[in-house]
């Protein structure tokens, strides 16, 4: 059984949706939660869509934890957490959540070809906010772009976000960690550590 009272979560498989746009290192992360639920001695079970993603498609990723998980699908409505890499991804699955779902974003946009085509406007802040306020208050806001650019590398954002979820769950980092160390290249390992870190930090400040 997992239990987040704080998050308002007790179930007995963790289910997590990951989102993004093609190239924001989404199947990376969810590659790690994946591992780590095995490290943990789960039943792990993980189904990934990523049609279009090297041309800014969304990317989607279904990351399952239990004693025994059948399906790597989730269904709509029974997901636990929402870590989006991006916030109109966020705005677009998160009624995919269950009822008071736990939702992280990454506080940064990026603009979809029907935006800049004039054919959509981005939506502000404050709508997706509203939005996403319909559905669950249970909304953590990191700036994994700004953080990972002030550190001199934006495509480690990523791993900001992970670090988040980490400090959001309470988790050993370490382990976390490690994990992440055996998938980025070795020159960039301080860089990484600094980032993931850096999203426990922000986490705290949200939490």
């Amino acid at each position: 059984m997992f239990s987040f009272p704080n998050l308002g979560i007790n179930t007995p498989i963790l289910n997590f949706l990951l989102v993004g746009v093609g190239g924001q290192g989404t199947i990376l992360a969810s590659n790690v939660l994946a591992e780590l639920g095995l490290a943990f001695g789960h039943d792990v079970k993980k189904a990934e869509v990523h049609g279009m993603s090297q041309r800014g498609g969304s990317v989607i990723s279904h990351v399952r934890w239990g004693e025994e998980v059948h399906s790597p699908i989730i269904a709509k409505g029974d997901v636990d957490i929402l870590i989006a890499f991006e916030k109109l991804e966020a705005l677009r699955f998160v009624d995919q959540l269950r009822p008071y779902g736990v939702i992280v974003i990454n506080d940064h946009n990026i603009t979809p070809v029907t935006v800049s085509s004039g054919n959509f406007i981005y939506p502000s802040d404050e709508t997706i906010k509203e939005a996403i306020h319909e559905f669950t208050r249970r909304d953590y806001w990191v700036n994994g772009v700004k953080i990972a650019e002030e550190l001199g590398n934006n495509k480690i954002s990523n791993v900001v976000i992970l670090g988040a979820l980490c400090g959001l769950l309470n988790q050993d980092p370490e382990s976390w960690f490690n994990l992440i160390a055996k998938k980025v290249p070795g020159k960039s390992l301080n860089i990484n550590r600094a980032a993931f870190f850096q999203g426990i930090s922000e986490i705290a400040k949200e939490h």
